[in-house]
């Protein structure tokens, strides 16, 4: 073979430069689109995206990047040169048409050698620069034959490079070109060339032609033996033409025929060899066309055999390990594991293989990561996470063949022998799956991955000998396992539970016969025979399913976009069927009443008569813990005596103590027996003093009752906090709530709803306000209802309703069609007659979404009444005060920017506030009231639903999966009558218990009622009846994180009153070590994977489009979730119905920063010029022109070039630390000695002291303080609001350290003396000490009267409270007056406890709520701020200010790039992770602010920066000339 080095230096001086011999280094504009963007033309295939090794940073990026660069720079120049581009092209058109006329002439003649040379020449760059308008199918027929022969002519190399050249060229603009070519033998032709190789560049020539036919003529190709002529010589090219030539055989494979010869089988040594090149392109290439061919001969055991001889087994199995899956993307990561399903169905020898290279631990380590992506910094994409886990269950199942239960297949019983004969092969097996499917279906596994994992273990126990199921299942605690999947609804996995049970039974009846009992399986057993049960469970409800048909179209759709993915609805029979399945005509293959009679066999043959008597079912745990259960009832019954509260304390304490003995005794309790004794239920009644169970509209909280709650909670926490075991490592309060998580995981049957919608698409929505939508609408018919007289009929012909509506929207829409006594003509689709009837009371009604789905009362809190500009927001012509301000000639905009994006956003704007009606949920005030009630199908419809959630409710009730294609087909018929008599069931006004404010300031509790009152006047998911187990283990785990939440309040408290009646007299001992739980013990890992699973469907363009339960539980448990599923639900809840359409999801980050850039994604940009010597100015100016418009801000300096999110970051930095400079008057400063621990930098005035801002208190009466304005404070305040409410909305990170306590006000929680320590230690406690100061004096005047007998008693610390003279004047504040009068001059023993209360008063009630008012109203001018309430405050200064420590050199090596000839493992890479690793705090900022901007990274550390942080290596450009 000739290099044909000199001869192509002769020739290129002929050529154009971009014309010469095609490399890895050439680039050609792109014809088969409009678009003439640069390209590689080796990587122009969708498969070969890749970039090639030699590719710039800037090429490598993409867009992705480009848009999210740090420093990137507009595309419109980029766009309006393409237009230039384009417009030329259409220019130039006719005149190409008789340039191809005049080629084809020529070429035509017999013409000399220089001749032919200069018109293929032309002819390569005609085509080069033309469009596929400039082509026919005419003229690409006249020079197809031209080129086959010339590219034939063996006379001369470089007619032939130019002719295959030209052939490429053409195949690329005019893809139909190819079908002429083909015609004319050109593929032929191509192949020969590569077999001959005599000229590598004519190789490589033929190599790039051949994959431009294979697009268009993969069967052609194929016939012609491409395959084997692409690959023949493989190794002779670079590894950019081996990604050529791979794309080629890619191509081929995704269609090969489905029946016919299969020359491909000579391919499959060379792929198979290919598998262990380390390219990683080219290795995906090779194992798409090795699945393709393995399902082209899946039908054909000995084709299957043969593919098994040539190490395809063990190649797919490295490649599935851990270590290998790095190099293979998801879907062929997928791909290869439904080869292997293919393999094991059809071969013998590839099944035996299996077994042999132990597969039962790859697929282990593949399961075991199912639960564990919540969201976090998974490189893997959650869908395809989940489909991963279905493929792994179809192998699993074809790897356990039941030839006694199908005897379809003659191999099945071959393969049944070989585990018979292996036992030890089928036990290690089973010992390391059994684990971790119970593990997947107890994590919230939908419901065809649960009955997939149900099918494998019965197989396996099937299988199993009685002593291998000893080893299995002692340690699976199999019975509970059982009782927890009997809760579900589907009877085909109530079948595959009953068939368990009973194989459990037959081996080993007297071993698991106590077990079932104990756990409750005998119990659900019989459960199933009642009618009740019977009812619920007939086939005809039976859930069917959208599940993927084959692998094979889930890689269609990922390299081809032509191709949906081909899913069809079908029963649960077929989703992991038999190697023959037989028919699959979609029905159901159970039988009538098959559950019920199954049921009924195992219920009578195995449990024993007497078993039917419950006294004598009862285990000794279950009538122990019965017993406890009636002693607290006793305890709660019996009147409290005002003389003997410690005698019920310490019975209380008693009795609790025995139970927790029992809980973390080695004899184990089940869920079964903690529900049924009742210990829970009588638990919160006790705890809650008989108000747990009451409607909320009941609760009023006495002073009797807080104090009840009190005592008990704090007895409770003694209990609970104090382990009696010095060696144990767990407190009680662990073992509780994990006992609580373990017993709701077994029990909580909330459903996943997923919608499967085909596709979204645009709808028109007439109801509630004439719109279109970009998900599908409802048709619904209102039918007035018969026994209604005074409202007129609307029974016209359907309409369309928006699902997510709400009922308040849909009244609004109906009753003036209705009410006969209405007289005003309203215009319903701008929703003005909601408006006008009730005014909003809150932002929350501003910006839609915060209620929208029906969200419960308690996740809405009464906010400060709005200023007028607030108001103006919900009104139905937004634009006037932002016209006021767009027209202001001030402002520093890029006019060019801003002209085109300010009109985009004020038509945002308007459409902004029409969604804003469509999801509010309820505009009305406390003293308004529904005017309909609306019923379906005879059942009224809760008016805190959307029409979508209430539908829902329904079919839910009945099915365990509800939704396909009848849900939108379906006409629904709506019920209205008037509402009458039930108005106060729907007032929204607050509990009285939940107003109680530190405003009573003299009161005994008023400075820590709000901690128990808090407590128990919560409503909880209204999908649970108050009967229900699960709302007293839900409600039991609210009680136990609110307590572990105030601990240290409630020791505190617990030494105060230890400290009044004597029992302690240092007051050093208010020093509390108490360490609270870590707050991901109350996290429950199912439920967070159940809402994440729902938050992926189609439908979730916001949380109107969830069941019920989610939007609830979210308000009233948020504890329950993850921080990272919190995040995406509050993205969903606070912007996306704002954005209204769906947010499209990241295909590679499923994590926090994906979440973060997703949400303003869809937002168009918004540039803004700042200043950097007015940061402050600029950032005022900013906030009032986009506070309230749904843009994303990016920043540009003045005189400084770069934009994007680099200086954007900065920006947002800056302004943090201007926020934080002393001398603004708004935060506590060093002013008096109650203030320590604050210091300044000399030269910038930050105050450098972490978590310690908190407002400065300012007295009503003062208008200015040393120089400051209080005016210019309120100012400030409400511009931080709109910084840090646009932060979050934007995804930017800030650098500010507000105090624990200032997240609590900005979450809406009330403040008591006991958080001043947060954030002044040494004023907190010293009130602390006065009030236990107080508290004695009050228990000795009760005891001894008026004169207290120890002069001590009345002393701080040996010293009077006179000699302390103390004035009634703040502390560091001597202009704020606490009081006047002549008794409150100075303070002393009388006027203590008043003194105490105004501190407290002062310092964190009435003298910063006007700035917190301020704070929040500029807050809500971005969004309602009650979306943060989800959040503690910990996580909302994580999602606000980021990671603080996330710097371990795992993580360091995991999430960085290293590009451009580095790896993980150079030398310079490795030196400088370890600097890195090794720095300070003040370096890793420093660090991190030159890289990134902001001195902190984003939620998730290192692995949610994005674009990811990347390190090159920097040739000099000597290096480069040596």
């Amino acid at each position: 073979m000739e290099s044909r080095g000199q001869k192509r230096s002769e020739i290129d001086d002929e050529l154009p430069a971009d014309k010469r011999a095609c490399s890895s280094l050439e680039f050609r504009p792109s014809t088969s689109s409009s678009s003439q963007t640069p390209l590689n033309f080796v990587s122009s295939t969708p498969e070969n995206n890749d970039h090639a090794d030699h590719m710039d940073s800037e090429s490598e990026g993409g867009e992705p990047d480009k848009d999210s660069a740090y420093d990137s720079c507009d595309d419109e120049e980029e766009d309006h040169r393409h237009s230039e581009l384009r417009d030329i092209q259409r220019q130039r058109a006719p005149g190409d048409h008789g340039k191809f006329q005049t080629i084809i002439s020529s070429l035509s003649e017999e013409v000399d050698l220089s001749q032919q040379l200069v018109m293929l020449t032309e002819l390569c760059e005609v085509l080069s620069f033309c469009t596929e308008d400039s082509l026919s199918g005419s003229i690409s027929n006249s020079l197809s034959p031209i080129l086959v022969k010339l590219a034939r002519d063996e006379t001369s190399a470089d007619i032939m490079l130019l002719a295959i050249r030209a052939m490429t060229y053409l195949c690329d603009v005019y893809p139909k070109s190819s079908a002429y070519l083909v015609r004319h033998d050109a593929v032929s032709a191509l192949c020969q060339r590569l077999l001959a190789i005599e000229y590598l560049d004519v190789a490589e020539q033929c190599l790039q032609a051949l994959e431009k036919l294979s697009r268009e003529q993969p069967l052609a190709c194929l016939q012609a033996g491409a395959i084997m002529a692409v690959l023949n010589y493989i190794d002779f090219f670079s590894t950019s033409i081996q990604r050529v030539a791979l794309s080629t055989v890619v191509n081929i494979c995704k269609k090969l025929p489905s029946e016919g010869p299969s020359p491909f089988m000579d391919a499959v040594p060379t792929l198979c060899n290919l598998l262990q090149y380390e390219d990683p392109q080219l290795v995906e290439n090779v194992a798409i066309c090795l699945i393709r061919i393995t399902e082209r001969v899946s039908q054909s055991s000995e084709m299957l055999d043969e593919l098994c001889k040539h190490g395809l087994i063990r190649q797919a199995i490295h490649f599935l390990s851990l270590n290998g899956r790095t190099t293979l993307s998801q879907p062929i990561h997928n791909g290869l594991i439904g080869l292997l399903v293919k393999l094991s169905s059809g071969s013998v020898v590839a099944f035996r293989t299996l077994y042999e290279l132990n597969i039962s631990s790859i697929l282990k380590d593949l399961l075991s990561t199912y639960d564990l992506s919540h969201g976090m910094s998974s490189s893997h994409v959650v869908d395809g996470h989940c489909y991963q886990v279905y493929e792994v269950l179809k192998l699993l199942n074809e790897l356990l063949p039941t030839s006694a239960r199908n005897q379809d297949a003659p191999q099945l019983s071959e393969k049944e022998s070989y585990l018979i004969n292996q036992p030890e092969l089928l036990q290690k097996f089973g010992m390391d799956i059994l684990p971790l499917l119970i593990q997947v279906v107890n994590s919230g596994a939908n419901l065809y991955i649960c009955y997939g994992c149900l099918s494998v273990i019965n197989k396996l126990i099937y299988l199993s000998t009685s002593d291998m199921l000893v080893e299995l299942l002692k340690n699976a605690n199999i019975s509970s396992f059982l009782a927890g999947v009997f809760t579900r609804k589907d009877p085909h996995v109530l079948i595959s539970t009953l068939q368990i049970a009973e194989l459990i039974l037959q081996k080993f009846s007297d071993n698991f016969l106590d077990s079932f009992i104990k756990e409750g399986v005998f119990f659900a057993i019989d459960a199933l025979l009642s009618p009740e049960k019977c009812s619920l469970v007939t086939l005809n409800k039976c859930s069917k399913l959208v599940f993927p048909v084959s692998s094979e179209t889930r890689l269609l759709s990922d390299f081809s976009q032509k191709s949906a993915s081909k899913e069809v609805l079908r029963c649960l029979c077929y989703a992991f069927p038999s190697s023959s399945p037989g028919s699959d005509n979609g029905s159901c293959m159970l039988e009538k009443d098959s559950v019920y009679s199954l049921a009924k066999h195992v219920r009578y043959k195995y449990f024993a008569p007497e078993l039917c008597d419950p006294e004598k079912s009862l285990t000794d745990v279950l009538q122990k813990l019965r017993t406890f259960s009636a002693s607290l009832s006793d305890l709660m019954n019996m009147s409290l005596d005002a003389c003997a509260p410690d005698q019920h304390e310490e019975s209380f304490y008693g009795i609790m103590n025995q139970v927790m003995e029992k809980l973390s005794g080695t004899e184990p309790i089940s869920t079964f027996e903690l529900v049924e004794s009742g210990i829970l239920k009588s638990l919160m009644t006790y705890l809650s003093n008989d108000r747990y169970l009451r409607q909320k509209d009941e609760l009023v909280a006495t002073k009797g009752d807080i104090y009840a709650v009190e005592k008990r909670f704090e007895v409770f926490a003694r209990l609970l906090f104090s382990s009696p075991d010095p060696f144990s490592r767990d407190l009680p309060i662990i073992t509780l709530i994990r006992r609580l998580q373990s017993s709701l995981s077994t029990l909580e049957n909330f459903p996943v709803i997923l919608s499967h919608i085909p596709k979204q698409r645009n709808s028109y929505a007439t109801v509630p306000y004439e719109r279109h939508t970009a998900y599908p609408c409802m048709r619904v018919r209102f039918v007035r209802d018969k026994e209604e007289a005074s409202l007129g009929d609307c029974s016209e012909d359907a309409c369309t309703v928006d699902p997510f509506s709400s009922l308040d929207a849909i009244e609004g829409y109906l009753w003036p069609k209705v009410n006969a006594k209405g007289t005003r003509h309203i215009k319903f689709a701008t929703g003005v007659e909601c408006q006008s009837e009730c005014a909003p009371s809150s932002a929350s009604s501003s910006q839609g979404g915060s209620q929208n789905a029906g969200e419960p009362e308690s996740m809405s809190t009464d906010l400060p009444e709005l200023k007028a500009d607030e108001v103006n927001l919900t009104q139905p012509e937004p634009e006037r005060e932002p016209s006021n301000e767009q027209a202001n000639p001030g402002t520093s905009l890029d006019e060019t920017y801003a002209d085109t994006v300010e009109k985009d956003v004020e038509a945002q704007s308007e459409e902004d506030t029409e969604m804003e009606e469509q999801y509010h949920s309820s505009c009305s005030n406390d003293d308004t009231s529904p005017k309909l009630f609306f019923y379906l199908e005879g059942k009224q419809l809760e008016w805190s639903l959307t029409l979508y959630q209430a539908i829902l409710q329904q079919q839910m009730k009945e099915q365990e999966i509800v939704i396909g294609s009848k849900l939108w087909s379906k006409m629904y018929t709506l019920t209205y009558r008037k509402a009458v008599g039930q108005e106060s069931a729907h007032k929204e006004g607050g509990d009285p218990a939940e107003s109680s404010a530190i405003s009573d300031k003299a009161g005994v509790y008023a400075l820590y009622a709000s901690l128990f009152s808090s407590m128990y006047p919560c409503e909880l998911s209204s999908d649970l009846e108050k009967s229900n187990p699960i709302y007293d283990i839900v409600y039991l785990l609210k009680s136990l994180e609110s307590m572990n939440k105030f601990i240290f309040h409630l020791m505190s408290r617990q030494r105060i009153c230890a400290f009044a009646e004597g029992r302690i007299n240092d007051l050093d001992a208010f020093q509390i070590a108490v360490t609270p739980v870590p707050q991901n013990e109350f996290l429950s890992s199912k439920l967070t994977e159940k809402l994440e699973q729902q938050m992926r469907d189609g439908l979730a363009v916001s949380v109107g489009g969830m069941p019920l339960w989610c939007n609830q539980l979210m308000a009233s448990c948020p504890f329950l979730f993850s921080f990272e599923v919190k995040c995406k639900y509050f993205r969903l809840a606070a912007f996306v119905p704002l954005l209204g359409q769906s947010p499209s999801p990241s295909l590679s980050d499923s994590g926090i920063t994906s979440d973060r850039r997703q949400s303003s994604g869809g937002l168009p940009r918004q540039k803004f010029l700042v200043f950097r010597n007015r940061i402050l100015d600029s950032a005022a100016q900013m906030m009032d022109l986009h506070a309230y418009q749904k843009v994303l801000l990016e920043v540009e300096y003045d005189e400084e070039v770069g934009t994007g999110l680099g200086p954007t970051l900065e920006f947002y930095t800056l302004v943090s630390h201007e926020f934080q400079k002393s001398g603004l008057g708004m935060w506590r400063e060093d002013g008096g000695f109650f203030t320590t621990g604050i210091s300044h930098t000399e030269d910038t005035g930050i105050l450098i002291c972490p978590c310690i801002l908190f407002p400065r208190p300012w007295s009503s009466t003062m208008d200015a303080s040393d120089g400051t304005q209080f005016s210019e404070v309120i100012k400030k305040f409400t511009l931080l609001g709109k910084i840090v409410g646009k932060a979050l909305q934007d995804g930017r990170v800030l650098d500010l350290h507000f105090s624990k306590a200032f997240y609590k006000l900005i979450l809406g929680q009330d403040l008591g003396l006991y958080d001043i320590q947060s954030f002044d230690p040494v004023l907190g406690r010293t009130l602390l000490e006065f009030k236990a100061l107080v508290e004695r004096k009050r228990f000795l005047e009760s005891v001894h009267g008026e004169n207290p007998t120890s002069e001590f008693d009345s002393c701080f610390r040996k010293t009077r409270i006179e000699d302390l003279c103390l004035d009634f004047t703040l502390p560091g504040y001597p202009d704020f007056v606490l009081a006047s009068g002549f008794d409150h001059k100075m303070v002393n023993s009388m006027n203590l406890e008043e003194y105490v209360s105004l501190m407290a008063d002062a310092t964190i009630n009435s003298g910063i709520s006007r700035q917190v008012e301020a704070f929040k109203s500029g807050f809500n001018q971005v969004f309602p701020i009650e979306h943060l309430q989800i959040f503690t405050e910990e996580e909302l200064e994580r999602l606000l200010c980021g990671e603080r420590d996330s710097w371990a050199f795992n993580e360091l090596l995991d999430h960085i790039k290293f590009d451009h000839g580095y790896t993980a493992s150079s030398p310079p890479i490795v030196n400088l992770l370890e600097i890195i690793h090794e720095l300070d705090q003040e370096h890793r900022r420093a660090f991190l602010q030159f890289v990134t901007g902001a001195p902190r990274l984003p939620p998730g550390g290192f692995a949610s920066l994005n674009p990811k942080l990347t390190i090159v290596r920097k040739v000099n450009t000597s290096e480069q000339l040596c």
